[in-house]
């Protein structure tokens, strides 16, 4: 069995128009709505849903909404299904509709696996000039009005009992371990081979459970803060970014989520083997970004929010003191 990342995340929230503003600005395709959902998805054909607390069938959250209320895995197969389907078995929450299996993991989550709706897409992206390599010839690298996003990547959880919910992905899903903050957080990755981390348990200095974020995997740096400035642009609140992870490598950008916490677009994960072994960490602020701007970049100055407007003249070009 090997699972292949996310398929479909479902928030519980109560203001749809706003989240159906939110997520169309973020650059996903609204495919249906509802008085009592949105149906989005990503260039790959990942889903988002937002559904009302209410929505028969809905699960329940792990915290108030607005949240994330559940997370549905991919497999390749229907063999891989079945293979899942005897792992979860006897879990507690069991489901099985024939299409979708899935049970409630320790920390409260309703958790899924079907076999994948996502389509594999060729995309042009940015290649980076170094000193060692030149792969961009007589080409500029590509700048971006707005993002849209090719997947979701990750998804983050406050959770209290760091060690059962780790045993639980790992035996039930095949998930490995990454990088840790002993005790207090573990980056795994959905099998031994794939980028940084699919999921990321932390427990918060005041135990709770709870949602940190979602994150949109998109094409390049140059997306990130092209869909940053967007966002800025259409007014919605960053949290922190743009910026840089040093644990995975990744740049990002966070926003606020009227659907729950906040949403992060990201690229250039560090992608890792069975050979990879895992590093232990100490939380801090360093530790969590190499470099970050707060307030984010205004989307009509392109400039640090607040920041005085660009004038157009050379940095040079004033009287000498």
């Amino acid at each position: 069995m090997h699972i292949q990342g996310i398929d479909e995340i479902t928030f519980g929230a109560s203001d749809l128009a706003t989240c159906r503003r939110f997520f169309t600005d973020w650059g996903l395709t609204l495919l249906d709505e509802t008085q009592q959902q949105l149906v989005f998805e990503t260039l790959n054909g990942c889903r988002v849903r937002v559904a009302h607390g209410d929505t028969p069938g809905l699960p329940p959250g792990v915290e108030p909404d607005p949240t994330l209320r559940e997370v549905v895995w991919a497999v390749g197969s229907a063999a891989e299904l079945d293979a899942c389907r005897e792992r979860l078995r006897g879990q507690p929450g069991y489901v099985d509709d024939g299409q979708r299996v899935g049970c409630t993991d320790p920390n409260g989550l309703a958790v899924r696996v079907q076999v994948t709706r996502k389509r594999p897409v060729q995309l042009e992206c940015a290649r980076t000039n170094t000193w060692s390599e030149r792969p961009r010839v007589n080409r500029p690298a590509p700048a971006y009005e707005r993002a849209q996003p090719v997947e979701v990547g990750h998804v983050v959880f406050f959770v209290l009992d760091l060690a059962a919910t780790t045993a639980f992905y790992e035996r039930c899903l095949g998930f490995v371990v990454s990088d840790r903050y002993p005790g207090r957080g573990h980056f795994m990755r959905c099998a031994p081979e794939g980028g940084h981390h699919d999921l990321f348990l932390l427990v918060p200095p005041i135990p709770r459970k709870g949602l940190n974020h979602v994150a949109f995997t998109v094409r390049d740096l140059h997306e990130v803060i092209g869909g940053g400035m967007h966002m800025s642009r259409c007014g919605w609140t960053t949290e922190l970014g743009p910026g840089r992870h040093p644990i995975s490598s990744a740049l990002f950008w966070y926003f606020e989520n009227p659907a729950g916490a906040l949403v992060e677009y990201y690229t250039d994960e560090d992608e890792l083997t069975a050979d990879w072994t895992p590093r232990d960490f100490t939380p801090g602020p360093t530790v969590f970004a190499e470099w970050a701007i707060k307030g984010g970049i205004d989307g009509h100055t392109r400039r640090q929010v607040n920041a005085e407007a660009p004038s157009g003249r050379f940095m040079t070009d004033k009287p000498k003191a």
